[in-house]
């Protein structure tokens, strides 16, 4: 006797709500940031400043971080304490760029950047040969980050390390790196990292024009970045994810070696990573191996688990109230703020599991389930719960349910 099994329908990217609100945002973005910045007059209580630009410019960064993590974490279950080496990697590669457009323009008038002629260089180290070309260092910003958590994860996963112990290499790994970084001979600027930069492909950077360029197109990376990450958690490699994450040795039994998966994801949230990196170093103006702290790492992890791991749309708004909260707190109690962070991690781990936009959907539910309607589509970390229960013989609640088809079954 055989069992038929009826796989899910293909659902669409995103629901005609989740498109209206996918363009209301890039409209904001591209186009009404920066009138508001640069048409609507500073008295005006509309005038977007300059100072929420670079805030709200660097938080977006951020949220391409938080987006990464929760691919490897929220849809992986992979623990990643070390995603901030990443983003520090892709803003050297930008950084390196950034420094040789600045010419003789710089402080001993040298085609040599300043750290170099203080510290009697006489000619660019070998790693800075091309580095004054646009085009080879973007592929830099990908390649660096992208190569390392190959090599890196290529040694791990095949190990078959995982849980703590992963995380806790993950951040050795960082904390490595930003000791190599600190030292004046590596080439990239000692514990001074690079700063005072001067233009980009030969236009300034100090004009508002130019800061709002990088702010619009740091929205639209995010916003394409959410894009792709929806698209492929919804194929079939992205159930397979799912399955890896929830019961690894049943995805085995399978037929799916869960190494090429792993490796690939990981590879794919680092250069995510590394894009981030290399959009922020311009906004902020400089970057330093203080970029590679166990810290930061830490905090991308605190902002997907604050807006809603497995959710995509919960790490992006994680990202946002963390960091807002955190502009304001460290003026009006800088002394506080770290153990105001601390505190919302406890409490989230605790009371969220499933984060701020996980409380929403409940919510959501709860009043949809009194008026009779269709409840909220549940996050992907429920939906591979839920199917799990169904395998188990437990029937919880009629919700779609993640299904990974074993290999050669009708797709």
């Amino acid at each position: 006797m055989t069992t038929s099994v009826q796989l899910p329908s293909k659902a669409p990217l995103l629901s005609g709500k989740g498109w209206t609100a996918f363009f209301i945002a890039l409209i904001v973005a591209c186009g009404l940031a920066p009138v508001l910045n640069l048409w609507v007059p500073e008295g005006s209580a509309f005038h977007l400043s300059d100072y929420a630009v670079a805030l709200l410019g660097k938080i977006m960064c951020y949220a391409i971080c938080a987006l990464a993590m929760d691919l490897i974490w929220g849809y992986t279950g992979i623990l990643s304490l070390g995603h901030g080496l990443f983003f520090a990697l892709g803003g050297y590669m930008m950084g390196m760029y950034l420094m040789r457009q600045i010419g003789r323009d710089g402080n001993y008038k040298s085609d040599l950047p300043d750290f170099m002629v203080f510290l009697d260089w006489k000619t660019l180290p070998w790693h800075w040969t091309f580095s004054d070309s646009f085009v080879f260092q973007m592929l830099m910003v990908v390649a660096v980050p992208g190569l390392l958590a190959l090599v890196f994860g290529y040694f791990a996963f095949r190990s078959r390390i995982k849980g703590v112990y992963f995380s806790i290499i993950t951040q050795a790994m960082t904390f490595a790196a930003m000791l190599l970084f600190f030292r004046n001979e590596t080439g990239f600027g000692g514990n001074n990292g690079f700063t005072d930069f001067k233009r980009i492909l030969g236009i300034p950077l100090a004009t508002q024009e130019m800061r709002m360029t990088l702010f619009a197109l740091t929205g639209a990376v995010l916003l394409g970045f959410f894009l792709f990450a929806k698209w492929l958690i919804g194929s079939k490699y992205g159930r397979v994810l799912q399955a890896i994450r929830d019961a690894e040795s049943r995805t085995m039994f399978c037929g799916y070696n869960p190494l090429p998966y792993k490796l690939s994801i990981w590879v794919i949230s680092a250069m995510m990573c590394g894009v981030a990196g290399a959009l922020y170093v311009p906004q902020v103006g400089i970057i330093n191996p203080g970029e590679m702290s166990a810290a930061n790492s830490i905090e991308i992890a605190i902002w997907t688990a604050v807006g809603g791991r497995a959710t995509l749309v919960g790490p992006i708004v994680g990202a946002f109230l963390v960091n807002g909260a955190k502009s304001w707190l460290t003026v009006v109690a800088p002394e506080y703020w770290l153990y105001f962070l601390g505190a919302l991690f406890i409490a989230v781990t605790l009371f969220l599991p499933d984060g701020i936009v996980g409380l929403v959907r409940r919510l959501m539910n709860r009043g949809k389930a009194e008026a009779g309607a269709e409840p909220v589509a549940p996050t992907g970390r429920e939906e591979a719960q839920r199917a799990l229960a169904r395998e188990e013989g437990v029937e919880p609640a009629v919700l779609p349910t993640v299904h990974v088809e074993p290999k050669g079954a009708q797709a």
